[in-house]
């Protein structure tokens, strides 16, 4: 279970296509982090961005916890962006209440690549220098973007979607490389925000064109006796290259439930339970859909 990271934007906000409970209580927070803590899960995921979950976390008495935090997009009027940067990271260190952070990843690593770029770069460098942050990273959305990133810049933790169906980490060879440069992979939306783990009859419509792929996910859980829980969060703990598992939990239960359903085997997965059609893989798509 020590490859599992406590995902905390349901801490903050309400999140999630299959999230019907919303924010989580600040006293089932506190279950969650104890459970956590008894099955070995030392990482916590978290953001600026994420509401008030970085206040609810400093509320809570993580600092034996790792915590990785991010960057929010940095306002194109900035003038002093190292400054920026620099109130910005203490800031969140006095929200959580801890000295210091494991990670500290820019939601908007496209900010790179924009006049002042080689600033953000340097700032956080800066930050890692002083002992502030043990790794610098990033929180993608396309491997695309790995590209670009690793052409002029060195990362030492990549966050990134990864799940049973979205598997363009592996195809594209990316997981190999960063592997190959010693970089931290930690994959996030293994359960694809919770679709994956919806009985068809309550998938919203708007993914009923993808209902090819469902029928073919839904025979193979039939016949290998598998729940959509067990099968998603065992494929991803499976893959060796990968650090940590970020799952987003809105209950002790729920979390037991993982930890239960991630203990197994899991059969090998036919090529065609797969896809790499960005409105679905990517959640920022689907209010268009």
């Amino acid at each position: 279970m020590s490859k599992l990271s406590i995902g905390t934007v349901q801490f903050g906000l309400n999140y999630g296509v299959a999230n019907n409970a919303g924010k989580v209580p600040f006293d089932e927070v506190q279950k969650i982090l104890k459970e956590a803590k008894v099955n070995h899960i030392d990482t916590i995921d978290t953001a600026a961005a994420y509401g008030n979950s970085e206040e609810v976390l400093g509320k809570s008495n993580v600092e034996n916890f790792q915590i990785i935090t991010k960057l929010s997009e940095i306002p194109p009027d900035v003038k002093n962006v190292s400054a920026y940067i620099e109130k910005s990271f203490f800031n969140s260190l006095k929200r959580l209440n801890v000295n210091k952070v494991y990670g500290f990843l820019l939601h908007r690593p496209s900010q790179l690549f924009m006049d002042g770029g080689s600033e953000i770069y340097e700032a956080l460098l800066n930050l890692k220098k002083q002992g502030y942050i043990k790794k610098i990273g990033a929180s993608v959305y396309q491997t695309e973007e790995l590209d670009d990133i690793y052409k002029e810049y060195e990362l030492d933790l990549i966050q990134l979607p990864f799940n049973i169906i979205d598997r363009r980490l592996i195809e594209t060879g990316w997981l190999s490389k960063l592997n190959g440069k010693g970089v931290e992979v930690h994959a996030r939306s293994v359960f694809l925000q919770g679709l994956l783990l919806m009985p068809h009859k309550l998938r919203p419509d708007k993914f009923k064109q993808w209902n090819h792929l469902w029928g073919k996910w839904n025979n193979w859980l039939l016949e290998n006796n598998l729940t959509p829980l067990e099968a998603s969060i065992r494929y991803v703990l499976s893959i060796p290259e990968i650090s940590k598992v970020v799952i987003g939990v809105d209950s002790t239960s729920q979390l037991k439930e993982i930890i239960s359903a991630a203990n197994g085997t899991l059969p090998e997965i036919p090529s065609d339970i797969f896809s790499d059609d960005v409105n679905l893989l990517n959640p920022a798509n689907w209010n268009n859909l």
